[in-house]
């Protein structure tokens, strides 16, 4: 739609030198989800792809499980007072037989670019009601040499990005190291919303076969998202949270971090490297 970036005037001082210039910048604007007409969410996102980000939310929320769950998604005529398409509201409708979840004023929740469904910590929740558990069988091998491939070719892919700077990435990956899909957003969670949105649009879910690598770090929620899509390996390129290291243990989850050159700290799930790394003396206590 044309509003993934947005031009600014800056003043740009560089060795004492002032001049005044224009400067694009990544857009930013909220996206209301409604389910069945009644608001559900609001994130700050950029807008594109508004549709995958509404699915992947729902896949990531345990709301939908198939693409014939989902009846239709469209923007809302008459978003404002005189009845003006904003492009900033979507309503989705559930096939019937699909059960609505409880929408309340304490579920329903506001998240935000940078931090997505704050304080939700509940890691039986997300166990409990993960429609894929993770089960690759055979379990998926990839080489250290091949994820210290991803973030090169992630940046490389990043069209945005290189006009604008601001931007985060999710990637879906094979365990080849060959990029199929990438979304970018000012938002983690809604980069990776939108991969798993357009996955189960296309029939492709549960990802028991992809490994999803992140711009930045590794949070819970997006920690919960890969386990929600049925993911088997979670990659970063900065830090993860506790929570966030808790929840890969619990559900089998592979959580790599800082993965930047040839180096990278694997938190969980080890055996699905290639060949299984064994530290020298011991894991440290």
């Amino acid at each position: 739609m044309g509003r993934v970036t947005e031009r600014r005037r800056v003043l740009r001082i560089r060795d004492g030198a002032v001049s005044a210039r224009p400067d694009t910048l990544v857009a930013e604007e909220p996206l209301e989800i409604r389910l069945g007409g009644r608001p559900l969410a609001i994130t700050m996102r950029t807008p594109g792809d508004d549709f995958a980000l509404a699915t992947g939310f729902l896949v990531s929320e345990g709301v939908v499980r198939r693409a014939e769950d989902v009846a239709n998604i469209v923007y809302c005529a008459g978003a404002t007072e005189d009845g003006a398409n904003t492009y900033n509201v979507v309503d989705v409708r559930l096939a019937p037989g699909v059960p609505l979840p409880d929408i309340t004023l304490e579920r329903n929740v506001y998240t935000t670019s940078s931090c997505g469904l704050c304080g939700k910590a509940s890691l039986e929740a997300v166990r409990t009601t993960a429609a894929w558990p993770i089960r690759d069988r055979p379990p998926l091998r990839v080489t250290p040499k091949a994820l210290a491939a991803l973030p090169d070719r992630l940046r490389a892919a990043q069209r945005v990005f290189d006009r604008t700077g601001g931007l985060h990435a999710a990637g879906l990956f094979s365990p080849e190291g060959e990029l199929l899909d990438l979304r970018e957003d000012i938002g983690r969670h809604n980069a990776v919303d939108k991969l798993i949105g357009r996955a189960l649009r296309s029939g492709e879910l549960p990802l028991s076969r992809r490994i999803l690598l992140v711009s930045g770090r590794a949070s819970f929620e997006l920690a919960q998202k890969a386990v929600m899509a049925g993911v088997p390996m979670l990659a970063a390129v900065s830090a993860p949270s506790s929570l966030a290291v808790d929840l890969a243990a619990e559900t089998g989850l592979t959580l790599v971090g800082f993965l930047r050159g040839g180096s990278m700290n694997v938190y969980s799930g080890e055996h699905r490297l290639d060949p299984p790394p064994q530290p020298e003396g011991g894991f440290e206590k």
